[in-house]
């Protein structure tokens, strides 16, 4: 059986593409020790390539930025069963404004927005740390400011069940499964906001408060698949990012997971409930494909 790993910053995005590149690896590792064969995309126009690959394949996966990642997904999810989000859950995702105030009317704390002042000026529509910035500029056409707030980054990963799409016969209400709290490298370099990778898994005292704020968020903005939400704790939980795909933090939880992590995403994607999953160790990792176990 074939699966689609379509991953779009290693044909397509120089800059991203070593992260790209490493979770592709990872992710192609892990099928191709269940016994499926692994294509991707070649050369030329990412959506068309994906068009001419997936009707031939089992399951399909999408990996690009986030503010393209709808577009990606769709274009996939009418012709294989997709592993990822749907295309509008990555949609909604993407619009960091209006995830962020759906996630507030839900009673999630989310940094405020503000005007004026020092504060952390990002683009509606953007993927990671690219142009997060804290400066107490105007910020441009298609980006907004909020609240700078204090405290350390850490990410949650989690693995959301069928919700909706393609195949939502395969429905079942499993609760969502949370892999691994991660600890996020983050440099402020001239006021710019730069991601350098992490380390996973840690333990932290207040883990309980923030697995179930993870779980809240899946399910209130209907995830699926793998999903990666940043957060700032500190004197809160304040929810920063919903990223609805792979993210780099895959490559460290994969190290030290004894499940498949696509395993993972098959099972979920059809409504299995997953169990807690095991990690052995800790490893940390960098957005040069680095890895190192501990």
């Amino acid at each position: 059986m074939k699966v689609l790993l379509a991953e779009y910053t290693v044909l397509h995005d120089p800059t991203l593409a070593p992260e790209g590149e490493a979770m592709l690896r990872t992710l192609k590792g892990s099928f191709e020790r269940l016994g499926f064969e692994v294509v991707s995309p070649e050369k030329g126009d990412f959506k068309s390539e994906i068009e001419r690959i997936a009707p031939d394949c089992k399951y399909g996966l999408i990996i690009a930025p986030d503010e393209l990642l709808a577009g990606f997904t769709r274009a996939m999810e009418g012709v294989t069963h997709n592993i990822g989000t749907d295309s509008t859950n990555a949609a909604l995702c993407a619009n960091k404004r209006l995830t962020g105030r759906i996630l507030a009317e839900h009673g999630i704390d989310v940094p405020t927005e503000v005007t004026d002042g020092m504060r952390v000026i990002k683009p509606i529509r953007g993927s990671g740390s690219i142009k997060v910035r804290i400066n107490d500029e105007e910020p441009a056409e298609g980006e907004f400011g909020q609240e700078f707030v204090e405290g350390e980054a850490l990410s949650v990963s989690v693995i959301g069940s069928r919700v909706i799409g393609d195949v939502c016969e395969f429905y079942s209400g499993a609760p969502p499964c949370v892999l691994a709290i991660n600890r996020q490298k983050i440099e402020v370099v001239d006021g710019k906001i730069i991601y350098q990778g992490g380390e996973t898994p840690i333990d932290h005292p207040r883990a309980d408060e923030i697995k179930e704020i993870a779980a809240k968020v899946v399910n209130i903005l209907g995830c699926q698949g793998y999903i990666g939400i940043d957060l700032i704790v500190g004197a809160r939980i304040v929810v920063v990012d919903v990223n609805p795909r792979i993210t780099t933090s895959a490559i460290g939880i994969a190290a030290v997971m004894e499940e498949e992590i696509s395993d993972l995403l098959i099972k979920a994607s059809e409504g299995i409930e997953l169990s807690p999953v095991n990690l052995v160790g800790s490893a940390s990792f960098d957005t040069h494909g680095g890895l190192i176990r501990r």
